[in-house]
């Protein structure tokens, strides 16, 4: 099992031949990580440009969030 992902955002555009195409343009990438203490599992986002933050950090839902 890979410990980080890819962060990408689909970018459409036009081929030579006139066909709409989608590649995918990376932005970053997301790290499995594993907190100290209770071994409870987060992710970690590390941007490849600036937009106000570097970085974002995900945990799973606890008990008390709100459910979608």
């Amino acid at each position: 099992m890979t410990n980080h992902y890819i962060a990408t955002v689909p970018v459409k555009f036009t081929d030579t031949d006139g066909q709409e195409r989608t590649r995918f343009q990376r932005v970053g990438a997301m790290f499995r990580n594993t907190r100290n203490g209770d071994g409870s599992e987060f992710f970690s986002l590390k941007l490849d440009f600036p937009v106000a933050v570097s970085e974002l950090v995900m945990f799973p839902p606890s008990a008390k969030d709100p459910q979608d």
